[in-house]
C-alpha cells in the first residue's frame, strides 16, 4: 500500500490561492490558534469557594426552572438587533 504524501509548503500556498475571502480568514485564524503557545499551554485549575459554587447552582437551577433570558432578548437589551 503506497503512503500519502505529506503536503508540503509550496503545495500549502498553492491551495490558499484558491480560497475566498472567507475561507482565507478562517484559514489565518486556525494557523493563529495553531502557533499560539498558549493554545497548548496547561490549564491550573483553581478550587471554587463555597458560595461561588453555591450561586453557581443557583443559576443552573433557575435555568432549570426555565427563568433564563433569551439570546435575543439580551441582544435586544444592548441595541445589538439586526
Amino acid at each position: 500500500m503506497a503512503m500519502a504524501q505529506q503536503p508540503d509548503k509550496e503545495q500549502a500556498h498553492e491551495l490558499l490561492e484558491h480560497l475566498d475571502a472567507g475561507q482565507l480568514a478562517a484559514v489565518v485564524h486556525l494557523l493563529q490558534v495553531m502557533t499560539d503557545p498558549l493554545a497548548s499551554a496547561a490549564v491550573e485549575e483553581e478550587e471554587i469557594a463555597a458560595e461561588t459554587a453555591a450561586a453557581i447552582e443557583r443559576g443552573r437551577a433557575s435555568l432549570a426552572r426555565g427563568e433564563g433570558i433569551s439570546h435575543e432578548a439580551v441582544r435586544r437589551e444592548f441595541g445589538l438587533t439586526k
